[in-house]
């Protein structure tokens, strides 16, 4: 912490006396100039401690002495007696009381040499104190950066440091914020990230300042900082910055790495060497799935593919791009929530499947995400596009009468007022039994769901977990239609 004119006027063994802004000594001291000048202006800074005998002056000049130092923006202004004025002029002390200027008074045996020495070891703590911070500071951010905690270490680090806010933007959208509350100054500052293209700008924000800085990634990112900063957390921002920039470089090379490698292993499942891409994912230290695997194949936005994978990245599952295609197997509930949750994206279902049967498994999903996206639709699974293609087989008076048989005890409960089955049903095939996706499209609880279902099954007789049973199902609902 920088010397204030209150630490220094604690110091005894200069018997500093305050005149004067006794409300105003918590002021920093930047340095000290003695000067015997009626007009030091050209040679201050400000924030400096003036010291003066008051040689040139008298108790008609010291008004507007005082006015000019406090127009250079002098910290204050120590006044030793005993050798031109045997006390500070009144007139002086009068005006810096009316102008906020705070006056210490010098007693005679107090060398101004003293009161320089004392400031200038205060500054050089105060720096050399800067100077180790920065130094840990860097320590520290490097280790992060190189660690496991990353570029979202790097920023939740960062914020301790500098005691504020930290958020890291891609363009305008926030894509990691420290703390989580941060996030919420995101929407405020969308303007003038807009207007910001490379460097450094400081902007206001309730009454705080935040220092946005752009990063030196192929992608536009820029760090905001909200936090009052000294000269040393500026430095400790600048470091932040470097180091971002190469973690996040980095990370983005690793990310083209294992999207290439993934790639290259669902190649070789289509191509029937299941064996081989399941060596190749675990020497390249990634967990495959167990077997039997679910197939889901996502179309949509790049942008959207773009985000599935990312989400993916933390999820139990297989994931890889394919054409204009996001294919993945394994944990099928995590796949469909996180695409939900992006929104724009249609997909197709199928499985599960062996590593063997993969290559067929992959073609149904496929066309069943582009029925999907036809009819702009979250999800087709392959058994109700294949159920589309049998009916179309069975003449429409059969299979109405089919429908009409096998639906009827449904249709006559939910005519009692007493649930939705013929809906629930239907929407639990075509979300191809998820539970959590298929409540939230009907917009109920999954065990208000679960008991619907359940209802259903004492009501037909039939067991739904059977894949010929749901099958039959699935067509007469078609077939109603």
């Amino acid at each position: 912490m920088a010397l204030t004119l209150a630490g220094l006027a604690a110091e005894r063994s200069l018997g500093l006396r305050a005149l004067t802004g006794d409300d105003l000594l918590d002021r920093p001291i930047g340095w000290v100039h003695p000067t015997e000048l009626t007009d030091p202006q050209a040679f201050l800074e400000g924030g400096e401690l003036l010291l003066t005998t008051g040689l040139a002056l008298d108790e008609e000049t010291s008004p507007a002495y005082v006015r000019r130092l406090v127009a250079a923006g002098v910290a204050g202004l120590g006044f030793g007696v005993g050798l031109s004025h045997d006390a500070v002029p009144r007139s002086l002390v009068a005006t810096a009381a009316e102008v906020g200027l705070p006056v210490l008074e010098v007693p005679r045996e107090t060398p101004f040499i003293a009161i320089t020495r004392a400031v200038s070891r205060a500054v050089a703590a105060d720096e050399y104190a800067a100077t180790v911070r920065i130094g840990r500071a860097q320590q520290e951010l490097t280790r992060t950066a190189v660690g496991k905690g990353g570029p979202a270490g790097v920023l939740r680090k960062l914020a301790k440091l500098v005691d504020g806010w930290v958020l890291l933007f891609d363009r305008t959208t926030v894509v990691e914020a420290a703390p989580a509350n941060a996030r919420a100054y995101g929407a405020s500052l969308r303007e003038e990230l807009e207007r910001l293209r490379t460097g450094t700008r400081v902007v206001e924000l309730d009454g705080q300042e935040v220092v946005l800085q752009t990063l030196d990634t192929s992608a536009r990112r820029v760090l905001a900082v909200g936090a009052s900063l000294d000269t040393a957390g500026h430095h400790i921002v600048n470091t932040a910055v470097s180091v971002l920039s190469l973690a996040l470089e980095q990370d983005r090379a690793q990310a083209a790495a294992r999207q290439a490698l993934r790639t290259g292993v669902l190649e070789l499942l289509v191509g029937g060497q299941g064996e081989l891409a399941l060596r190749v994912l675990t020497a390249s230290g990634a967990e495959p799935p167990p077997a039997p695997w679910s197939v889901l194949a996502f179309t949509g936005a790049p942008a959207a593919r773009r985000k599935l994978l990312g989400a993916l990245e933390s999820e139990p599952v297989f994931a890889a791009r394919r054409g204009p295609s996001v294919v993945a197997f394994g944990a099928p509930d995590a796949v469909t929530d996180a695409a939900l949750r992006i929104g724009g994206l249609h997909g197709g279902l199928a499985g599960p499947v062996s590593p063997a049967g993969f290559a067929a498994g992959l073609e149904q999903a496929e066309l069943a995400a582009g029925v999907a996206e036809a009819e702009g639709k979250f999800l087709v699974s392959a058994a109700e596009h294949t159920g589309r293609g049998l009916l179309s087989l069975i003449e429409p008076a059969v299979a109405q009468a089919f429908a009409r048989g096998l639906l009827t005890p449904l249709r006559e409960h939910d005519e009692t007022g007493r649930g939705d089955l013929v809906d629930s049903v239907r929407c639990w095939l075509e979300h191809h039994g998820h539970w959590d996706v298929a409540a939230a499209r009907l917009g109920v609880h999954r065990h208000t769901l679960r008991n619907r279902i359940k209802k259903a099954e004492e009501l037909l007789g039939r067991d739904l977990d059977s894949p010929g049973v749901r099958a039959e199902l699935w067509v007469a609902l078609q077939a109603r239609e």
